[in-house]
């Protein structure tokens, strides 16, 4: 329930289309629904401004479905999203609501309820490889439930710095850029002595051997001569696309 909705909610019991005995039974309901394994979060669009997103890994899909029923009972008109899903989270959940979509390469849920951009500016989602691909779609996916028009720039990282520049329109059109790298993670500091906008950097798990599983990148971004850049953790594209997102709205 964010501001929207509670105002709609005032507005309906003053017209008499919500009894107050039906209000009273919704209100119980905030700031939790306690599932007894899950708490839902109804409050949370309505204090921080986007609701709250279901991680899936480590859940079983029983659980996962019940806290998207709970969201769905709640009557809200935000957007839901489930991070870390698979194809059986999926189907089970594709059965609560049709409009859900799997996102394939980063595993993520959508449930888009609400079509409107809220947010004016561009969030850009740029990676240095294809390999980076399924984090920065986490990133992107995030961006766009939580109301913000967002598009993406694929594989153009510094081995091949020409493919970059060819976007300078896009970069200086961003209010912020979110840069996805593994290997080395050099393409954020990049990217961040182009442009104005603040950039997130997120280091993704993709390289060899001493690429330490994203390590590598992660310590070159927090160590970016660039001023311009903020660093989430390694493949925390959810956790990027979150942050461009209160950044966009502020």
């Amino acid at each position: 329930m964010d501001e929207r909705d509670v105002r709609k909610f005032i507005e309906a019991v003053k017209r008499g289309q919500v009894t107050v005995e039906d209000a009273v039974e919704r209100l119980r309901q905030l700031p939790y629904e306690d599932l007894g394994f899950a708490k839902i979060d109804h409050h949370r669009g309505l204090r921080q401004g986007y609701p709250e997103v279901v991680y899936a890994r480590g859940k079983t899909t029983k659980q996962v479905i019940e806290i998207v029923r709970g969201m769905l009972r709640a009557k809200a008109s935000h957007n839901i999203l489930i991070t870390r899903a698979n194809r059986q989270i999926f189907s089970g959940v594709k059965r609560l609501n049709r409009a859900a979509e799997f996102h394939e390469l980063s595993g993520a849920i959508s449930i888009q309820r609400n079509h409107r951009a809220s947010n004016k500016g561009l969030i850009l989602i740029v990676t240095a490889g294809t390999s980076d691909i399924p984090v920065a779609e986490e990133a992107l996916i995030t961006a766009r439930a939580m109301g913000n028009r967002a598009e993406a720039i694929y594989d153009v990282g510094v081995a091949g710095l020409h493919r970059l520049l060819e976007h300078r329109k896009q970069l200086a059109e961003a209010r912020v850029i979110v840069c996805v790298a593994g290997m080395e993670g050099a393409l954020p500091s990049v990217v961040a002595g182009l442009v104005a906008a603040p950039v997130i950097a997120v280091p993704t798990s993709t390289g060899y051997g001493s690429s330490f599983g994203g390590l590598t990148a992660l310590l070159a971004m927090l160590n970016s001569c660039a001023s311009n850049i903020s660093v989430v953790n390694i493949d925390n594209g959810f956790g990027a696309g979150c942050v461009a997102s209160v950044i966009n709205r502020l």
